[in-house]
């Protein structure tokens, strides 16, 4: 039985090989680029070709030993990841709902809406939760190997690891987004008499959109319903589901496909921004269009008066 130091300092040393061997492959993977851009436009003199073949050959093998190795060290670094980002996707919600907390009912604290807060935030947020949740994981073997998916992952089968990690990545900032969200409609209701129009458009615009990222926050919420019964099964029956993480990660797939689409139609400014990159490219195909046929006319012209 690996007990819990073992553990802690094979993680530690598959990080350290995983740094390592991820500024190899980056080094050798752009100084392999720069030999095939040089040798396919000939700056390389005649002389030095062979030199900066044989270069190539050692920097490609560096490139693909290298993501080799990456693959062996990650598997097991990436069953932690997943939880970490997993848990910073309801985050950057959490985020969102802050943003809109501070900008209708604290609006005065302009601070609170600089534009580097919340580019920082995230960065503080995942420097935050990544020691909680590996001081959490890895003492109650959380992460282990699935022999049925070929994966690491959280085992289902652990209720003390699956329930520490579902609190600090599921149930918490889903119930500050909750509170967020009420809190603000309920100030948004009570404020609707004594505001001026202009107020009262953008603040109907506001619950508007707040509503459309509520039911984003529901379909959020329903993606741990899945996870949570089959949880619940297995302590009912003692008996393990061999498509535990396959089941639980169907809804979580689907997910991310609705997930995209809904805050493309639920955020009226992200929704104005991919539009208006959309006409762009339609106009200028349509004035490359109308160039080629000016061009095309004059031509003619040009053939029937000299002629």
């Amino acid at each position: 039985m690996i007990n819990d130091q073992t553990k802690a300092n094979g993680f530690i040393l598959s990080s350290i090989s995983l740094g390592f061997n991820t500024i190899a492959c980056l080094i050798s993977c752009i100084i392999f680029l720069i030999i095939i851009y040089h040798l396919y436009y000939n700056h390389v003199k005649r002389e030095d070709k062979i030199t900066v073949v044989l270069c190539g050959h050692i920097y490609l093998a560096i490139v693909i030993y290298s993501s080799m190795l990456i693959s062996m060290n990650v598997r097991s670094i990436l069953g932690y990841l997943a939880i970490i980002i997993f848990g910073m996707l309801y985050m950057n919600f959490l985020n969102q709902a802050l943003y809109r907390l501070i900008r209708i009912v604290y609006s005065q604290n302009r601070w609170f809406l600089s534009l580097k807060l919340y580019i920082i935030l995230p960065i503080i947020e995942i420097i935050i939760i990544t020691p909680i949740l590996l001081c959490v994981l890895i003492p109650l073997n959380g992460v282990t190997y699935l022999p049925n998916d070929y994966f690491c992952y959280a085992t289902f089968t652990n209720i003390p690891g699956v329930l520490c990690a579902a609190v600090v990545v599921y149930m918490c900032p889903l119930c500050c987004i909750s509170f967020i969200y009420m809190h603000i409609t309920k100030f948004i209701r009570q404020q609707g008499n004594i505001q001026t129009l202009i107020i009262k458009q953008r603040q109907a615009r506001d619950l508007l959109i707040i509503r459309r990222i509520l039911i984003i926050v529901v379909i959020l919420l329903i993606l741990g319903i899945p996870a949570v019964t089959l949880v619940f099964m297995f302590i009912i029956t003692g008996e393990e589901n061999p498509l535990f993480a396959r089941i639980s990660f169907f809804p979580v797939n689907v997910s991310q496909a609705g997930l995209s689409i809904a805050l493309l139609f639920s955020i009226p400014q992200l929704k104005k921004y991919c539009s208006k990159l959309t006409n762009n490219k339609n106009s200028d195909a349509c004035q490359s269009s109308r160039a080629r046929h000016n061009t095309i006319e004059n031509n003619c012209w040009y053939s029937i008066i000299f002629m």
